[in-house]
């Protein structure tokens, strides 16, 4: 597939890191020429420097033939005429686009993008998507992660094992034999930074970061078995008002669940706007890092606070000055990866990575077909996708033991007609089943030659 990615930014670089390692021809466009000698110097794609939105800089990225043009350049406007030139100059048949203003993404103005009005198949707004995750970082406190898959009917969780988690020490195999009810499935563990994919026979350790694959009926019982507390969260303190964390508390106010949201912003203008755009929110101006301003907007007794300015240092330190304080739960915005291995330092609970949701969005719908979901893990390390089988793929009607596997996957769940199934080697693989599994990014292709979606991409 021949893609053209506009923006060598956080998100356009790792689209293309993706992309470029799948074996698809990639075309950088930035403005920036120091960018674009890095993404060519170290990623297997080409490069054009220029402007996305002029159609002769389209015309040297190739655009004549390219199936797909994802515009993730920093200005909203750029991303909308850019797909606009694609579709009515080059024809390019999928267009995907970067918006964050909040006026852009209004349902009212949805009517907007069709094509012809403004042609962009696939609208991606990166606060929305890093709103959904911080909520749902609430929804499961315990985790450092968590992700809906199969209709949200399954949840993959992020849980660190501390010392009090009581099966440490025992085989995956006996953690199956003595809840054999329990419809879950270790696919991945993290050890002093290495991703690994365990079998039967490896044991949890204490300090182990794992990836656990759960029927969503399953996940309070599973908290139960790793010694992670469950607690209501209904007093929350977001800090910063810009565009993430305006739109975690309107999601806050629009949602059914009984939650109360303070918001500290620092820019006395954007705090007067965010106080006019939220109707129950008590927004308050100051410093989230001033520890009087956290205790009056009341720290000690809060159950959680999401740290979401636009640096990801001031987020580490008022997540980590918020726990210190007495919060039960921590989540910082955190840009860096690099930055997460300091978070079990700072005793923070959670993080969410915009580069890493707006990348899983945006292969969602690259990977069209029989894929239905990915979710990217960590510095695109890996990915946990849900594809359901085609009656032509090499896996149909094969068990699961009898599958040549890459090395780096592991298969979390299994649907058959609507049952979830943890999977046993016994589990025969059959059509129109869908499968929830996890892969290092390297044999990403592979599992895709198995579920053969490659040649069904639109």
């Amino acid at each position: 597939m021949k893609v053209i990615v506009c923006g060598a930014g956080q998100v356009g670089w790792q689209i293309a890191r993706h992309l470029a390692s799948e074996k698809n021809n990639v075309t950088v466009v930035d403005l920036n020429s120091e960018l674009i000698a890095q993404a060519t110097d170290i990623l297997d794609v080409n490069g054009v420097v220029g402007s996305a939105s002029y159609p002769d800089v389209l015309a040297r990225a190739g655009a004549e033939d390219a199936d797909m043009i994802i515009a993730a350049t920093h200005s909203d406007e750029v991303n909308m005429v850019t797909c606009q030139i694609a579709h009515s100059v080059f024809q390019i048949p999928s267009k995907i686009a970067r918006l964050r203003a909040k006026s852009y993404l209004e349902v009212v103005y949805s009517d907007l993008y069709r094509r012809d009005h403004m042609p962009i198949d696939v609208v991606i707004s990166p606060e929305r998507e890093v709103a959904i995750q911080a909520l749902r970082q609430l929804s499961s406190p315990g985790t450092f992660d968590s992700e809906p898959f199969i209709d949200e009917k399954v949840e993959v969780l992020g849980l660190h094992l501390d010392a009090e988690c009581p099966i440490l020490n025992m085989p995956l195999h006996e953690l199956t034999e003595h809840f054999s009810s329990l419809n879950a499935t270790v696919m991945a563990v993290r050890r002093e930074g290495e991703l690994l994919v365990p079998n039967k026979t490896d044991v949890l350790m204490e300090g182990d970061n794992i990836y656990l694959c759960s029927d969503a009926k399953d996940k309070k019982r599973v908290f139960e078995i790793f010694g992670k507390s469950i607690r209501p969260q209904e007093r929350i303190i977001i800090v910063g008002g810009g565009n993430v964390g305006r739109e975690v508390a309107l999601r806050i106010e629009q949602g059914k669940r009984k939650m109360h949201a303070k918001l500290i912003e620092r820019n006395r203008s954007v705090a007067e706007a965010t106080a006019d755009a939220l109707e129950r929110t008590v927004v308050l101006h100051g410093d989230g890092l001033n520890m009087d301003m956290m205790e009056e907007a009341g720290v000690s007794m809060s159950d959680a606070v999401l740290a979401v300015t636009d640096d990801d240092k001031t987020n580490l330190l008022v997540a980590a000055r918020a726990k210190a304080a007495g919060a039960s739960l921590v989540v910082a915005l955190i840009n860096d990866p690099s930055l997460t291995s300091m978070m079990e330092a700072l005793d923070i609970d959670a993080s969410v990575n915009p580069r890493a949701t707006t990348v899983s969005s945006i292969l969602h719908h690259i990977r069209h077909g029989r894929v239905r979901a990915v979710y990217s893990i960590g510095d695109a390390e890996a990915e946990v996708i849900e594809a359901q089988v085609l009656g032509s793929s090499p896996i149909a009607n094969q068990s699961l033991k009898d599958i040549e596997w890459p090395e780096g996957t592991h298969v979390g769940i299994v649907e058959k007609n609507g049952e979830l199934i943890r999977p046993r080697g016994s589990t025969v693989i059959e059509e129109g089943d869908i499968v929830v599994i996890f892969t290092l990014s390297k044999d990403v292709e592979e599992v895709e030659r198995l579920f053969q979606v490659n040649i069904d991409f639109y």
